[in-house]
């Protein structure tokens, strides 16, 4: 382990517009899976593909590493047009899955096949860790279904089009519909990081997708019809198009956000730290950031503040390009002087991409990291309530001291309120004064909350105990405990006002997407986003340690 320099400070880190230009990097969730099941050699089989020539039937796919075996049990449906739907509230879908703790028999398929399939109508058991479906991408699988039943290959620029075959509309693990608890797998080493359950359910679902469309066009076209060419099958990921449903997780889960946002922060200071570079990690690093320009000029949108950032962005790149050849990284502690120098003359989106890309050469210090961005303190939500209420003011004052000034009577302070919606059963973002949601705001605004607190707490004696003053003021619950919190986790809450006019909610959906290992955001609104995950992995027959790291990084421009 290197030594660190600072740490960067949670006023620095934690502002919304800084965590809306996150990117990927190595200790990314999707990354931090295909690079174990790398190393441990991982065997992966497809004992049960049971699909008939209207693409309907049931299949097993099994990954196996060195102490547990996980299957992906998929349930492939015929489903109406009429019917096809990405909301929360859909009753049927194209492909329901479930990965199951170990290799399931038949009576468990049987079993499953009641269930799966209805998602939150039906019931599992903690045999199964997730749940999720996924729905076709219409045009772009017919193209390559009927095109591969002809014996061609689908068009590329089609396939760069789009993506992704099929897109999931809803991935759930830790208990949903009666899949098994976080708990239960915690302390398994394969999958100790964070949503490694959920990212390997995806990359397992990738291979279904191909090989169905590829049996659907061998039914289709019998013996004219082909596989898919490797290299258009690598481009295909899987789709995702995240709203505000995801938006409310980073506040809901201080500590695991916290753990998350500390974990990459350490390793930036690793790096940071080091006093000089070798000629091959800053060749690596080079490398890499010729890919990333790459990647970059395939990234577009369509949405006026995301074009604003890919502007910058491409602007930021050409002076990233005269850095690297004056002074260049050959001078003393070049990574802190590349941050230092990004920091006063690049936008937040390339500071941000720096910031992940100085990490990749040095996976011997930063890849130990990974397990720790796990949440394993439960206790943490626990309230002290023998705290005074004089230390309990001055935690919240450490934590929310930039709200203070806020005028939290101006509208624009306060113009929205987070509600859930009876019919479509999401969290949604409302205009305050123009809508009568204010009974229904759900505690999502912290800062608003802490300053009401805060305030409350300067009328009581200081050297009494927390418990107190909560005994007549239970709506401050929420509060105190998010003070503890942040006391102990520095980086667990947002430094920014999440009810403001101003306020884009996509910031928040994109800096979790990034720790998936999610790229190529493309804001549709600024509520929500569309991705695509595994684009360019290896699929799980051709995964090896030669290549299960850097597939994020393309070495060609796409269409």
């Amino acid at each position: 382990m290197s030594e660190t320099t600072a740490l960067r400070p949670a006023l620095t880190a934690m502002r919304l517009s800084r965590l809306g230009s996150m990117h990927q990097c190595r200790l990314s969730f999707m990354r931090q899976l295909t690079r174990r099941m790398a190393q441990e050699n991982w065997s992966f089989a497809r004992p049960v593909f049971d699909i008939d020539a209207k693409g309907v039937g049931r299949a097993v796919y099994t990954a196996q590493g060195p102490d547990h075996t996980y299957s992906l049990v998929a349930f492939a449906h015929d489903l109406p047009p009429e019917m096809r739907s990405d909301r929360v509230i859909a009753t049927a879908w194209d492909a329901t899955f479930t990965l199951f703790d170990g290799v399931p028999t038949t009576a468990d398929l049987d079993r499953l096949e009641k269930n799966v399939p209805f998602q939150e109508a039906g019931r599992v058991t903690d045999r199964e860790l997730s749940v999720s479906r996924a729905n076709r991408s219409v045009r772009l699988w017919a193209h390559v279904m009927d095109a591969l039943a002809s014996g061609q290959q689908p068009d590329r620029d089609e396939v760069e089009k789009v993506g992704y075959l099929m897109r999931t509309t809803a991935v759930y693990g830790s208990g949903k519909l009666g899949a098994a608890d976080r708990e239960k797998t915690a302390h398994r080493a394969d999958v100790q990081a964070p949503f490694q359950i959920e990212m390997l359910s995806v990359f397992l679902t990738r291979a279904f997708v191909r090989d169905l469309v590829e049996e659907m066009a061998r039914a289709k076209g019998g013996a004219k019809a082909i596989r898919l060419d490797p290299a258009i099958a690598s481009r295909l990921g899987i789709g995702n198009s995240t709203g505000l449903g995801l938006a409310p997780f980073i506040v809901n889960h201080p500590v695991l956000f916290n753990n998350w946002i500390e974990a990459r922060e350490t390793a930036i200071a690793r790096v940071c730290a080091l006093p000089t570079a070798s000629a091959d990690e800053i060749a690596q690093f080079k490398a890499l950031f010729d890919c990333q320009k790459i990647s970059f000029a395939g990234w577009h949108s369509e949405h006026p503040i995301q074009i604003e950032k890919l502007a910058s962005l491409h602007g930021d790149l050409s002076k990233i390009d005269a850095y690297l050849s004056d002074p260049g990284l050959t001078g003393a502690a070049p990574w802190q002087a590349l941050m230092d120098w990004a920091s006063a003359n690049l936008g937040e989106e390339a500071q941000e991409m720096l910031a992940s890309l100085i990490l990749e050469p040095y996976g011997h210090l930063v890849d130990d990291l990974g397990p720790t961005m796990a949440d394993n303190t439960p206790e943490a939500f626990t309230i002290d309530g023998s705290i005074s209420i004089g230390d309990t003011a001055a935690q919240i004052e450490n934590s929310f001291g930039w709200a203070f000034d806020l005028d939290w009577d101006a509208k624009g302070n306060i113009a929205r309120a987070w509600y859930v919606s009876e019919e479509k059963l999401e969290p949604r973002l409302g205009e305050r004064f123009n809508e009568p949601i204010a009974e229904y705001e759900q505690p999502l605004a912290p800062a608003r909350d802490a300053t009401r607190a805060y305030q409350a707490l300067k009328t009581w004696d200081a050297d009494k105990p927390i418990a107190a003053f909560l005994l007549r003021h239970p709506e401050h619950r929420h509060t105190v405990r998010r003070a503890q919190i942040a006391a102990r986790f520095p980086y667990s809450e947002i430094h920014d006002n999440t009810i403001a006019a101003d306020m884009l909610p996509i910031d928040m959906l994109r800096v979790k997407l990034a720790f998936f290992g999610a790229t190529h955001f493309d804001p549709r609104s600024d509520r929500w986003v569309r991705i695509c995950m595994y684009q360019d992995t290896p699929y799980p027959e051709d995964l090896s340690p030669e290549n299960a790291d850097f597939w994020t990084y393309p070495t060609e421009v796409s269409s």
